[in-house]
């Protein structure tokens, strides 16, 4: 009898003792599986996250490819031989010309065109093989390209400065001129077309932001299609078609540089 209560307990104690390692073995189970779950979640994440940063790397890549072949083709193009006439206004037929005024920089050259127009002699096409380069201009260039940067101190981007982008954006009203030179330098200058059927209600006066028949920059009665915002201020100036032309170009030329100083055009 006494050995049978012995062996009860005995086996009361390895019943417990099993029913302990079973317990142990379902909690140690479920611990695996729920960190087997949350590497599974982690890596599912990370690698959700990585294909998503390739995408968009894959897309900026594109979108600066694509920008860049635009570029070139509106930069080089735009030659004495071949001019851009969206960027240069005062190229338009004589029979447009009439009834716009654009800006013109070469005044000798508007001069001769106005009064070929007016005699009615076509005139003679330009040779392809006649173009000269600025040797001066051309070797600041090659000197600058050898080490790109937007310090004005460079020869080159001084003479820039002064020949090109200075009167390009030297506008009727200065201090807005002054503005939208610096928002096109520190590239925070946005436009947008107008939407017809909706104006945006500016901040500013009417005299200061111009309107859709009036232009903020040249204060001349314009119809004006587009309107630009500096920086984050809120602000919309309306423009006319030839502030926008003068303002793009330059913007173009900054957006080209931008690229050759990051390494993003080819140099054959």
């Amino acid at each position: 009898q006494q050995e049978l209560k012995l062996k009860d307990k005995e086996c009361e104690r390895l019943s417990k003792v099993r029913e302990q390692l079973e317990q142990e073995l379902e909690e140690l189970t479920a611990s695996l599986f729920e960190e087997a779950h949350k590497m599974v979640r982690e890596a599912n994440t990370k690698q959700a996250a990585s294909e998503k940063q390739l995408r968009e790397a894959r897309g900026k890549i594109d979108m600066l490819q694509a920008e860049v072949t635009a570029l070139k083709t509106l930069v080089i193009t735009s030659t004495p031989s071949s001019p851009n006439r969206e960027l240069h206004p005062q190229l338009q037929s004589p029979s447009k010309a009439g009834f716009r005024k654009g800006h013109g920089r070469n005044k000798s050259t508007s001069s001769a065109m106005v009064s070929a127009a007016s005699q009615n002699v076509t005139p003679e096409p330009v040779s392809h093989e006649c173009k000269e380069v600025d040797a001066i201009l051309f070797a600041e260039f090659q000197a600058w390209k050898e080490s790109p940067t937007l310090d004005k101190s460079s020869s080159f981007l001084d003479r820039i400065y002064r020949e090109d982008i200075g009167p390009c954006l030297d506008f009727t009203k200065q201090e807005l001129s002054e503005l939208v030179r610096v928002a096109v330098e520190d590239n925070t200058l946005t436009i947008e077309p107008i939407a017809s059927q909706t104006l945006h209600v500016v901040k500013m006066s009417a005299e200061e932001c111009g309107g859709p028949k009036k232009c903020a920059l040249s204060g001349l009665p314009r119809t004006c299609k587009h309107r630009i915002m500096l920086g984050d201020s809120g602000n919309y100036y309306y423009i006319s078609p030839s502030c926008r032309a003068r303002i793009t170009a330059v913007c173009n030329f900054f957006t080209y540089i931008r690229y050759i100083q990051q390494g993003l055009v080819r140099q054959d």
